[in-house]
């Protein structure tokens, strides 16, 4: 029998995956004409962000925000050093789809273990980031502090595509 933080850990995973997962299906449902079934999915969405959020605390995974920071540093890390380059490899050997969002992913991640790092660096020193206006590539995930660029250096989409996220204050 699995203890409960095993549980936690697959409930979490699980969550986190439905939230993604439904997320999108509400932008195919959008683009296919059914707003209110988009709507559906995206409520339910935050519901399961809700859960997996719970689960994460039951955890005790939220720590200061410079321990968040040294974590968020430890898992883009792994990402783009151990987790996305034998990945992209495989699929560039069986020539896959995937080869794109990997390589992707790969680079971004680079960019938001930096980005953290400047992070920590002012929390280190009591203070928060300057003021700055923070812009994503809607195509890639890679992140631009102040302006976007022309191109995105990953991907190469127009920066007029970029876009702010506004989150909960």
């Amino acid at each position: 029998m699995p203890t409960t933080k095993e549980n936690l850990d697959v409930a979490f995973s699980g969550e986190s995956q439905a939230y993604q997962k439904y997320s999108a299906f509400a932008k195919q449902a959008v683009k296919d004409g059914f707003e209110n079934i988009a709507q559906l999915f995206r409520t339910t969405a935050e519901a399961e962000k809700i859960h997996a959020e719970g689960h994460l605390k039951a955890m005790e995974k939220i720590g200061s925000t410079l321990e968040n920071l040294e974590a968020a540093i430890g898992g883009e890390t792994y990402e783009f050093e151990e987790m996305y380059p034998p990945m992209y490899a495989q699929a560039v050997v069986e020539n896959h789809k995937a080869k794109k969002m990997f390589g992707y992913a790969l680079e971004a991640e680079k960019v938001h273990a930096e980005l953290y790092q400047l992070a920590l660096k002012a929390v280190k020193e009591g203070k928060d980031l300057e003021e700055i206006t923070i812009y994503l590539c809607p195509t890639c995930g890679y992140i631009e502090l102040g302006t976007p660029p022309e191109n995105c250096p990953v991907c190469g989409v127009k920066g007029s595509t970029f876009r702010q996220i506004q989150g909960e204050k």
